[in-house]
């Protein structure tokens, strides 16, 4: 006997608002009581996903799909349950076999959009979303999926020229707009009209209730909560580590999820044993989500993910927290009138460009990040003498810009015979490595003084490769983060231009707390300079390789204690100013929102 529609619904509203198990059990009976209702075994696998359960997921829709081979909804959800389980070259295979069934079907062009490019075929990736938009031209989802792999590819103006195709159709959509934004930190646009595009991300912001609303006692314990999508091995989680773990004694600190569940991600294991109280949200939709933040009275609310992929401003258009704090995860103003303050410093954002943010600015220096050394890593080690002289970066492709290749172009030609190292995941992808070698072509560098790798084994093989580079290049208007940390650690100096924006001073603020600001420059000549004179003084190369690690361990940029407390200070603040504004102005009455269950450890 097949589940009624009133069942079936049920059951996806229990999930979308926290009662998961509910959810599960309801179809569990459904699907036992008759195996053969595929809808039921649909949703149910759709939620056995988004709980984690992928091995449990994958059995029924494999199943589904040797029932009835022809049905290509189910071939279409069988991919996205191997994506999941990084089974993606599978997941391409059913997405293209629904394709061989039906031509017209669009829905397996949005998956093999991305599938194909995670496999290392961005070509065939781009080609799937330009083939699926002549199908469904006003789709804005295939749009984004398009106009990202066009980002990872290196193809900034081509992602910007998509996201404002359909941006200028769906000009709330708010996805679309957070890939637009994401995408604009890589271009050289001004900052005036970077800035103008975040604060246009107000339109895409839905409020139905009044903001949350605690006791305003401005010096008592805070409940303090953390969303995130990448508490998991992950940059951003590292950067994160050290203001959770160093958390005051008497705030209670609830670290709220967004990301799949992966139980042998030890960093999310990790954050599981630090947090009073742990949550996944990634099945919530944003009202619930809302609700589940608001049902635990959080006071201050950090997010980390802004308009990056770890993000989920759209749950905060109510405001469920009275106090939101952006921080570490993206390199720019939300535009987001909830989110009331933003941490930075007064190297990445000086005095006069709060003009450029939505939000009040916590300069909290010397350093708004702290490096978290890996507790494993080889010895720094220098180039043999008779290796040519070799420039690195080991920084996403989408961060090497024109701007970029301009400067690592002046300074090759400044050392003759000279070499740039490239080291990045998406050049295992022919069509992006492609690119990027004819960019760099025109920009005056011959491939011929290229070497490019893309993988290592792991951590310690990727900062082994360090051994092969003799400086490293920062990109711009997008500096290295992680990777800027990473090459000091491993006792190589790396030069940055100081630029206009945060995103283009973050290396300048990392290398100031780490005691060497002679490794800035401020004009582009002056930077060719610095890298020649470095270059070619093995000397001074060989005395960094062997005192930068310990430059590093000893400065404020590793004193994660010391971190800890000014972080959570700039909360203190934050929480401190709200309570005075709410005591300065009577309440607004606020509509209640939903009651919402939780999964906590």
């Amino acid at each position: 006997m097949m589940a009624s529609k009133t069942t079936l619904a049920r059951a996806l509203q229990d999930a979308e608002q926290g009662r998961m198990g509910a959810a599960l059990a309801t179809l569990r009976v459904a699907v036992n009581r008759d195996p053969k209702d595929y809808e039921a075994v649909q949703i149910f696998g759709m939620l056995l996903l988004w709980s984690g359960e992928l091995t449990q997921a994958l059995h029924h829709f494999g199943r589904c799909v040797t029932a009835a081979p022809g049905v290509v909804a189910f071939r279409n959800n069988y991919a996205n349950a191997l994506m999941n389980a990084d089974r993606v070259a599978d997941a391409v295979t059913q997405l293209r076999a629904a394709i061989e069934i039906d031509p017209s079907y669009a829905m397996a062009y949005l998956g093999l959009t991305i599938a194909c490019a995670q496999v290392g075929d961005s070509v065939a990736g781009i080609a799937a979303g330009r083939r699926g938009l002549v199908l469904k031209p006003d789709w804005p989802e295939l749009s984004r999926n398009l106009a990202s792999v066009l980002k990872d590819a290196g193809q900034i103006d081509e992602a910007l020229f998509e996201f404002n195709r359909a941006i200028a159709k769906h000009p709330r959509d708010a996805g679309l707009r957070s890939g637009f934004l994401w995408a604009l930190n890589y271009s050289d646009e001004p900052v005036s009209f970077a800035a103008n595009a975040h604060r246009e991300y107000a339109q895409c912001v839905r409020k139905s209730c009044a903001a949350a609303r605690t006791d305003p006692a401005p010096d008592r314990p805070l409940r303090i909560g953390v969303l995130s999508g990448d508490f998991r091995t992950h940059s951003v989680a590292f950067f994160a580590e050290p203001f959770i773990r160093d958390a005051p004694t008497d705030c209670v600190l609830t670290l709220f999820s967004d990301g799949k569940p992966d139980p042998r991600d030890a960093m999310r294991t990790r954050f599981i044993e630090l947090a009073r109280e742990w949550i996944d949200v990634g099945a919530l939709g944003d009202e619930a989500l809302d609700a589940a933040i608001r049902s635990r009275k959080i006071d201050v609310l950090v997010e980390l993910g802004g308009h990056s992929s770890g993000g989920r401003l759209g749950a905060l258009d109510n405001a469920p927290a009275p106090v939101i704090v952006s921080a570490i995860g993206y390199p720019n103003t939300t535009g987001h009138p909830a989110v009331g303050w933003r941490i930075v410093d007064s190297i990445t954002d000086p005095i006069g460009s709060d003009a450029h943010c939505t939000e009040q600015l916590a300069r909290i220096d010397p350093c708004f990040l702290c490096y978290c050394p890996p507790a494993q890593s080889p010895q720094p080690a220098l180039p043999s003498e008779e290796a040519p002289i070799t420039f690195g970066s080991f920084n996403m492709t989408p961060k090497i810009s024109p701007r970029t290749i301009a400067l690592w172009s002046a300074t090759l030609k400044a050392v003759p015979g000279s070499r740039l190292l490239l080291k990045s995941k998406s050049m295992a992808d022919a069509g992006t490595r492609a690119h990027m070698l004819a960019l760099l072509e025109r920009g005056g560098i011959s491939p011929a003084c290229v070497d490019v790798v893309a993988y290592t084994a792991g951590l310690q093989e990727h900062l082994a490769l360090y051994a092969r580079v003799h400086v490293a290049l920062d990109t711009t208007p997008y500096n290295g983060t992680t990777t800027t940390c990473e090459a000091l650690w491993m006792g190589v100096p790396t030069l940055t231009l100081l630029g206009d924006r945060h995103a283009a001073r973050v290396s300048a603020s990392l290398l100031t707390a780490a005691g060497h600001e002679e490794l800035i420059a401020h004009t582009q000549l002056e930077f060719v300079d610095k890298a020649r004179a470095l270059a070619t003084d093995r000397p001074r190369l060989t005395t960094l390789r062997s005192t930068l690690r310990d430059d590093l361990l000893g400065s404020a940029l590793c004193d994660q204690h010391a971190y800890a407390q000014r972080f959570h200070a700039a909360l203190r603040t934050a929480w401190r100013t709200w309570c005075a504004a709410v005591c300065a102005y009577p309440a607004e009455t606020a509509i209640a929102a939903p009651s919402v269950g939780g999964v906590s450890n």
